[in-house]
């Protein structure tokens, strides 16, 4: 599974953003999706995830309130929506996919990665 993760950009504090992903060619994209971020000097961390069928999520304390993830399967794509946002949430973002998981969880056994896309808040 190739994920492809779009929708990065520069944006002020206190703005939003929402980025999406989904899967090049004709991929379905089963399990659980989740969003990660990496921030120069500093490892990655995981952000939000959703379960297969949307019912579950989970949210690293950092973004609960501020951000959502959710999924349109029809689509074949998974969003984080960003709200509130603050400088220290600059990073790479990235979609990965755990294919064999049910519920939605940092810890789901993520198997595939996308690229990354940028997000830049100024201060």
């Amino acid at each position: 599974v190739q994920l492809q993760a779009s929708g990065g950009g520069l944006v002020q504090a206190g703005g939003s953003l929402s980025v999406s992903c989904a899967p090049s060619g004709r991929t379905f994209v089963s399990g659980v999706m989740g969003w990660f971020r990496q921030a120069p000097g500093r490892e990655r961390e995981f952000v939000a995830a959703i379960s297969r069928s949307g019912s579950t999520t989970d949210y690293t304390a950092s973004v609960k309130g501020r951000f959502t993830i959710s999924r349109d399967n029809a689509k074949n794509t998974v969003y984080l929506q960003m709200n509130s946002l603050k400088p220290e949430d600059t990073a790479v973002y990235y979609c990965a996919n755990a294919p064999k998981a049910i519920v939605a969880s940092r810890f789901a056994g993520y198997e595939y990665w996308g690229q990354g896309t940028q997000v830049t808040v100024s201060s």
